[in-house]
């Protein structure tokens, strides 16, 4: 396997491995003015992204190593109260020579391809986009088996790929149209390209 293939494996396999189960209450509810959440800008504690998360993110990070180094994975995952759904941003930098050399096109392909093997997922809709300072994304949305919804909005700059995910289910997913359009436009890179 090359460096390329492998690398985006890691990462978005550490995700998702660890999210798509993401505790969830068992029935939808409609949100009333109570159960909504307060929503905020965030900004990561390394400055490289800002995004809206609906109250404090919890911060997790994990280790891996690999045969090219360590790979350290960042994680902030906010799940609001009374709510099938988790916001989830995440992000792994890559080792330097990997980050220089890499196709970010390759990159978004593959850990596109990784998702969806991880999480036994069928594709739903995948779209090329940019970050508001010209990074190369993509947007893809996929649903598993137990009727799980991703969307998932991926940037690859300056060697680091971040991911900004929502978790769902279809039941849930037509209250929080507004929430979801809201959380993913609102992810910035901030880092110059």
């Amino acid at each position: 396997m090359t460096v390329q293939r492998f690398l985006p494996l890691v990462a978005t396999g550490l995700i998702l491995t660890g999210f798509a189960g993401v505790e969830m209450y068992s029935s939808p509810v409609a949100l009333s003015n109570q159960a909504k959440s307060q929503w905020r800008a965030f900004t990561s504690p390394d400055g490289s992204f800002r995004v809206l998360m609906p109250g404090n993110p919890k911060k997790l990070s994990e280790t891996q190593n690999t045969f090219m180094g360590k790979i350290n994975l960042r994680i902030f995952l906010a799940t609001p109260p009374k709510q099938q759904v988790s916001y989830v941003v995440a992000y792994n930098d890559f080792p330097n020579s990997y980050g220089k050399l890499a196709n970010p096109q390759e990159v978004l392909a593959n850990a596109t391809k990784a998702a969806l093997k991880t999480t036994q997922s069928s594709l739903v809709s995948q779209t090329n986009i940019r970050s508001s300072n010209g990074h190369p994304g993509k947007e893809i949305e996929y649903i598993n088996s137990a009727g799980k919804v991703t969307r998932n909005r991926m940037f690859f700059a300056n060697g680091r790929l971040y991911q900004a995910m929502v978790i769902t289910t279809r039941k849930q997913e037509k209250y929080l149209t507004k929430s979801i359009r809201g959380y993913l436009n609102s992810f910035q890179v901030v880092y110059k390209k």
